[in-house]
């Protein structure tokens, strides 16, 4: 950050008076802009047993497979991000279940938040403005088509454990949560 957002003057960066933290501070204003982490919301869809993956159309990370997620926009809900996202980037309308999984990145200043969900309808078709080419529904456990490697290549490692994790048969609960807990510390 190079300007005030309040006044447009420079800034510069210190820890303000009471403050632990460094923030960009407005000289001529006084205005003292946080900077929080990003939430990105998403969900696992499943259908008959299956999860839905997306695979991206942009970087970071081009064609990979992922989660439907992306960032949430002021004025809505987790949940309400979580469903538009899912929405926007495979086709798929869900009904959103429990959370699943929040996942803190702090090196890219970033919290991942992400729900169950259970796919009401689907369209796999790609939309100009999400950042995936196509939506693709495979079982938990069954080898893909050729085309994709036995375990495709996920777009970022924070993904990794809560898609493969299948569930107890006798409980319906994922399988290792407690291993998902430490990876995501």
């Amino acid at each position: 950050m190079k300007f005030c957002a309040n006044c447009a003057a420079p800034v510069v960066q210190r820890v303000p008076p009471g403050d632990s933290l460094p923030r960009f501070v407005c000289d001529e204003c006084g205005e003292i802009h946080y900077q929080n982490p990003r939430l990105v919301v998403g969900c696992l869809p499943e259908l008959d047993g299956r999860l839905l993956l997306c695979r991206r159309a942009i970087e970071p990370r081009y064609g990979y497979w992922t989660l439907p997620a992306g960032f949430m926009e002021n004025g809505e809900s987790v949940g309400q991000g979580a469903l538009r996202e899912t929405l926007e980037e495979a086709g798929a309308r869900v009904e959103l279940g429990a959370v699943f999984s929040m996942i803190s990145v702090p090196r890219v200043n970033q919290v991942h938040l992400f729900f169950r969900a259970r796919v009401i309808e689907l369209e796999l078709a790609a939309r100009a403005s999400s950042g995936c080419t196509s939506g693709r529904s495979r079982r938990r456990g069954q080898r893909p088509a050729a085309r994709v490697r036995s375990t495709p290549q996920r777009a970022f490692d924070s993904l990794r454990s809560p898609v493969f994790f299948p569930k107890k048969p006798e409980t319906g609960e994922i399988k290792n949560r407690q291993r998902l807990a430490k990876r995501a510390d």
